[in-house]
């Protein structure tokens, strides 16, 4: 029994901090305006095709 009560709060506390990461990650992408995020395609897009030339 208490095997499981562990395995659950393992469980849990790993929910927790996947949560915390994808709410972090969430803010970082809206912070961004959109042409700053165009740019950032752009440059991605520029960097891709230098990529494949090369």
């Amino acid at each position: 029994m208490k095997l499981w009560k562990v395995i659950g709060l393992a469980a849990f506390a790993g929910v927790a901090a996947s949560g915390a990461v994808v709410a972090r990650n969430q803010r970082r992408r809206a912070a961004y305006t959109p042409d700053q995020v165009r740019e950032r395609l752009h440059e991605r897009l520029a960097e891709a095709t230098r990529s494949r030339s090369e």
